[in-house]
Formats: structure tokens, C-alpha cells, sequence
């Protein structure tokens, strides 16, 4: 039977250490994050671990960025066509902070809200959009957050009810 020697398991335990810095993005090693050096655009509150802010987790368009952007490219009732939308997943941002519930408050600029249950995020791989087709958007365009589901790949996220979750001119998320 083979056993790996201690410089072996070593290396390993480093790699993986290494790797979970690097998922990690943003989030200190104190188990904080980092205060945005910019204009905040993004808080999020509620039942989190990890804060950077009075209770809250607050993130500028370049927190985010660092996190790795990923992308969704999806038709959407609000514009004609296939759009390509870059952004952070949300999964990534609650697990980076430390959610715990089962669901969070997404709440616009213009102070409409929804409730959006927290598991969608990882059941239906959500983005925070930062971009759309390759811009930034403005807030006057649904920016500079948007709640994007991947409306193409289930016939299920073409209704109404994920539709109303898809907040435009995210500020503020409240997990719950």
C-alpha cells in the first residue's frame, strides 16, 4: 500500500491553502474585508460573518472585479436580443461573506425590493452584473448592479416570478 511521505502531504496542505487564499478574493486574513477604496456601490447586510463597515460588508466596482468575473449570455425581457452580461456570481459574494438564512432582500436605488431565496443563488449559477455586452452600465441602463438570472437555460426562469428577482440598480442586499 502507498503512502505519501510528509513533504508530500505538506506541499498539498499548501497548495490547498493557497487555492482557498485565492477563492477567497477579497475577504483579509482576519476574517474581514478589505474597505473599498472607491465609491461604495454594494451593501450587504443582515445575517453575515464577515464585515468591512458598521455590521455590513460594503464592496466598490473594484472589490467585486477582484472577486473574477464571470459571465451569462441570456435574452431578458428589458432588452431585444442576446445580451452578454459580466459580472460576479452572487454565490461567490455570500459565501465570501459569510451568509447565513434563507433568503436575502434586494433592494434598488429607487427603493424597490424583493425577496430572493439565498439557495438560488447556487441553484441557478445568479450574477451580479457589472457589465453588458462588454460596458459598464449606467444607472440610467440598469446600473450599476444587476440581478441576473440565465433566463435561456431553464424554460422555469422565463416567468414572472424570477423576473420581479431580477433587481436593476442594486444598492443594498439584506440576508435574512
Amino acid at each position: 500500500m502507498y503512502h505519501p511521505s510528509s513533504s508530500i502531504i505538506r506541499a498539498l496542505a499548501i497548495a490547498s491553502s493557497i487555492v482557498l487564499l485565492a477563492l477567497s478574493g477579497a475577504q483579509s486574513e482576519d476574517g474581514k474585508l478589505p474597505s473599498p477604496k472607491g465609491l461604495p456601490i454594494l451593501t450587504i447586510e443582515g445575517n453575515i460573518g464577515v464585515t468591512n463597515a458598521s455590521g455590513s460588508a460594503q464592496f466598490d466596482r473594484a472589490m467585486l472585479e477582484d472577486m473574477g468575473l464571470t459571465s451569462i449570455d441570456t435574452k431578458t425581457p428589458w432588452f431585444t436580443g442576446m445580451h452578454k452580461f459580466e459580472g460576479v456570481p452572487l454565490d461567490r459574494i455570500m459565501k465570501l461573506i459569510a451568509a447565513h438564512g434563507k433568503e436575502v432582500v434586494a433592494v434598488a436605488l429607487n427603493d424597490y425590493s424583493t425577496t430572493i431565496p439565498l439557495k438560488d443563488f447556487a441553484d441557478y449559477g445568479v450574477l451580479l452584473a457589472l457589465k453588458r455586452d462588454g460596458q459598464y452600465m449606467p444607472v440610467s441602463d440598469k446600473g450599476p448592479l444587476f440581478i441576473v438570472y440565465p433566463y435561456d437555460r431553464d424554460p422555469e426562469l422565463q416567468s414572472q416570478k424570477f423576473y420581479s428577482r431580477s433587481v436593476w440598480q442594486l444598492s443594498r442586499l439584506i440576508v435574512q
